[in-house]
């Protein structure tokens, strides 16, 4: 079969005049040939040719259906791929997934490198789940990366306060074996109140006060400018993208359970596109420089959240109410959660330990907690606690739950 070209040479010295003959021989062909393609002059064009099966096509449909979930991720689809049985190669997916994905504009900002030790970045991500019931909810993710090696440290809350805030500094320092010396954050109000005329920060006390115990100085981004905390925001995009899509989880600690080991099976330990190194292994160099946390005791009123007793004698704590003894309505303690207690405290004093709701809407109380008030009783200048009738709890004696606490220590 002749291409293009020579059927167009063909035709243009037969338009001159020139034979069959004469054309065969000056392009070299057979006479036959040319006779052929000057009856049929048309442009051949090759026969397509049966399409080959791919290792891939029996997973289209579910390739389809994530993509529809909005994931694009082909590292996070192959390794779903991996687990339904796929044997086929990275690049097939990736050559499938790329008509479907999504164009973003390119950036660019100054990169700056820190030495092992010197700094973290740290920052909040605003993450959606849909529950089994029906529609939607929201969780917030705490991701703390450190410079030098990007080791990264993964923690799902429920509200971005200070005290949850203060709460994952201390758990994300005590997994990476200590604190840098300064920590890098964008404008929050959990770390800056406001800044003055001249552009002053007024820090957060409560978090100023953390950041003095542990000895790190806190770093705010220029107004405006969050790429200059560029290796969190793409901690918190790489979450996002990586972990977030494949997440299947039954409640809170279920997810960090996940996150954890994701980030100790996959993103701590695959090879870094900057430094060309695991961030593990150079979390192994920079824990020499990394500063020793002060004692778990002296920290304790860190991880603690305060609330004030209602006049019912109760503590109000992510929808669920945990009882003291009347006397201290009206007061301000402080709330100590774990996995699977609740204590409750006030200074050094502890007042009650509960076990854990489980359901919002529970009531926990302790024994004795109304002992000398009566009914309807009024008091003046000292808290009131009003006991209310018909409440339905579980008893336990205090023993029980000072069992329970002691196990959920570390």
């Amino acid at each position: 079969m002749l291409g293009g070209g020579q059927v167009k040479q063909i035709l243009e010295l037969h338009g001159r005049g020139k034979s069959a003959r004469e054309i065969a021989a000056q392009l070299g062909l057979a006479r036959n040939t040319v006779l052929k393609y000057l009856h049929d002059p048309g442009i051949p064009t090759a026969k397509e040719r049966p399409k080959r099966g791919s290792k891939l096509d029996p997973y289209v449909p579910y390739l389809k259906e994530r993509l529809t979930d909005g994931v694009e991720n082909a590292v996070v689809l192959l390794r779903e791929l991996r687990a339904q049985g796929y044997t086929g190669g990275y690049s097939i997916l990736k050559d499938y997934l790329h008509p479907f994905r999504s164009t973003r504009p390119a950036s660019a900002t100054m990169r700056y490198e820190t030495e092992p030790g010197e700094q973290a970045q740290v920052d909040f991500g605003f993450f959606r789940y849909e529950v089994p019931t029906g529609g939607t909810r929201s969780l917030w993710a705490f991701a703390l990366v450190l410079s030098w090696s990007r080791a990264l440290y993964v923690e799902f809350i429920q509200r971005a306060d200070v005290a949850s805030f203060i709460r994952c500094h201390l758990h994300a320092f005590r997994h990476l074996g200590g604190a840098p010396k300064r920590c890098l954050y964008d404008n929050a109000k959990v770390v800056v109140l406001h800044r003055d005329a001249l552009g002053a920060p007024e820090w957060n006390p409560r978090f100023l006060d953390l950041s003095l115990r542990l000895g790190f100085d806190l770093q705010l981004c220029r107004p405006y400018r969050a790429q200059t905390k560029g290796r969190i925001e793409s901690g918190i995009k790489y979450v996002r993208g990586n972990f977030w899509p494949g997440a299947r989880f039954t409640d809170l600690d279920d997810l960090n359970r996940l996150a954890h080991e994701w980030s100790e099976r996959v993103a701590n330990v695959r090879v870094h596109g900057t430094t060309g190194e695991r961030p593990i292994d150079r979390l192994q160099r920079e824990r020499a420089l990394l500063r020793p946390l002060p004692s778990a005791s002296s920290l304790a009123v860190f991880e603690r959240e305060d609330r004030k007793v209602g006049r019912d004698g109760y503590v109000q704590w992510e929808r669920s109410y945990y009882g003291v003894e009347w006397p201290w309505a009206g007061q301000l303690v402080q709330v100590a959660p774990s996995s699977h207690v609740i204590e409750l405290w006030h200074g050094e004093q502890r007042l009650a330990v509960h076990p854990r709701a489980t359901q919002p809407g529970q009531r926990f109380t302790v024994p004795g907690q109304w002992a000398g008030l009566e009914l309807g009783q009024r008091r003046r200048r000292e808290p009131l606690a009003v006991q209310l009738p018909m409440i339905e709890v579980e008893q336990r004696s205090l023993a029980a739950y000072e069992a329970i606490a002691a196990g959920a220590q570390p």
